[in-house]
């Protein structure tokens, strides 16, 4: 029987929520509007609207009502974002391993093992700075 985990699952992003998240990222605070506009390909107003109100349910966004429109702007950084998506591909593909990871990209050719040192001396020099 499986254990189950304590902390609530926080939903990941599909990529029509990451490219709208990376709207608000990049402009700020917007309307639907103005998200709309800032999409390639286009996308109808409605489903603008839907993705935003789905990223506010899932804590990514919040909203405030200004005149008669609503304005999001986001909850959660870019990076951790990020984080948590590298996290969800380690879970779900690699068995929680990082290092399984790593040795995907190695054998895949993805990553040469000199890159993957002057990445790790790169690293160890500016430290973590997020």
């Amino acid at each position: 029987m499986a254990k189950e985990s304590k902390e609530p699952k926080k939903p990941g992003l599909t990529k029509l929520e990451l490219k709208i998240m990376q709207v608000i990222w990049r402009c700020g605070s917007s309307t639907v509007s103005a998200v709309q506009a800032e999409l390639e390909p286009p996308l109808a107003y409605t489903t603008v609207q839907t993705m935003l109100n789905i990223l506010e349910r899932k804590g990514k966004l919040k909203r405030e009502l200004e005149g008669r429109a609503y304005v999001y702007s986001a909850k959660v950084t870019e990076n951790k974002a990020l984080g948590q998506g590298v996290r969800d591909l380690i879970d779900r593909m690699f068995g929680g391993s990082s290092e399984e990871l790593v040795m995907s990209l190695l054998k895949n050719r993805q990553i040469d093992a000199g890159k993957l040192a002057e990445l790790t001396e790169r690293y160890n020099r500016e430290g973590d700075k997020s």
